[in-house]
């Protein structure tokens, strides 16, 4: 990658016929040090969207790649709420079940958890239909997470938790509805 772009002429931003530029490849392949040296650049958009509107960060997400996604949420130019035709990167880790990657995203402060996908779903709707009680435990802790919203089909967030009746999940999401109900009449 040094040897191609000391040439003077490659653009390290242009895109293929899908779209993707050699940043979306390197985060979707793992490559981190060409991630780096891409970043480095300031004709490479870091946020730059396929023509299936995935990003370098949603591409690192989907590839399970933790240190990437860390260096792309260093900068202040990635958005990580940027949803793809599908859902936002916080919603492919929550369905997917990656933990790790869903604690480093809501550590970046201004990640949305209630973000919705075109089916109304949000994160934590695809965290507990795919099963992964610990992501469905970390995004209920949050105050900002809205357990009781619902999808297009008119599915709430409950509907979702139901599958994890008996374990401590129910007992989380009793204790925010009471919380909720405090709130309101108080």
């Amino acid at each position: 990658m040094k040897i191609l772009l000391e040439r003077g002429d490659v653009n390290p931003d242009s895109s293929d016929g899908f779209g993707q530029t050699p940043l979306s490849y390197a985060t979707e392949y793992g490559h981190e040090g060409v991630v780096k040296i891409l970043l480095e650049r300031a004709d490479v958009n870091s946020g730059s969207p396929d023509e299936r509107g995935r990003t370098p960060l949603s591409h690192a997400v989907r590839s399970r790649s933790e240190d990437i996604v860390k260096i792309l949420l260093e900068r202040a130019d990635v958005n990580p709420n940027l949803s793809d035709e599908s859902r936002t990167p916080l919603a492919y880790a929550a369905d997917f079940g990656y933990e790790g990657i869903v604690k480093i995203l809501l550590e970046r402060g201004d990640v949305d958890p209630n973000s919705a996908c075109k089916a109304g779903m949000t994160p934590l709707s695809y965290a507990a239909r795919s099963g992964h009680e610990g992501i469905v435990k970390i995004l209920l802790q949050r105050v900002d997470v809205n357990p009781t919203s619902s999808d297009h089909r008119s599915r709430t967030q409950l509907a979702y938790l139901k599958r994890f009746a008996g374990t401590d999940v129910i007992k989380l999401i009793i204790i925010i509805i009471i919380i909720n109900i405090i709130i309101i009449y108080h």
